[in-house]
């Protein structure tokens, strides 16, 4: 999978620090809205237990989208114990 667009409901991290917000690089959130034309994303960051600790609006620049695919058993190599 190549994707390079932002789509509502993707898992994203952050590429940059925003100590104003008490985020920093690699907190993972997920995109709630798309503002501006898709030019800009609300990204909602939540706690383990589901709760919403901050929300903010944020270029793509600023963001990266995390890629989950299972891994297939044929790309699983067998372990080793030597």
């Amino acid at each position: 999978m190549n994707k390079s667009r932002i789509e509502l409901l993707d898992v994203v991290a952050l590429t940059v620090d925003l100590p104003e917000y008490n985020l920093y690089r690699g907190q993972v959130g997920t995109v709630v809205e798309l503002l501006a034309g898709g030019a800009a994303f609300e990204v909602e960051f939540s706690d383990r237990n589901g709760r919403t600790y901050e929300s903010v609006g944020l270029r793509p620049e600023q963001i990266m989208v995390l890629h989950f695919e299972p891994a297939s058993p044929d790309s699983v190599r067998p372990m080793v114990i030597a």
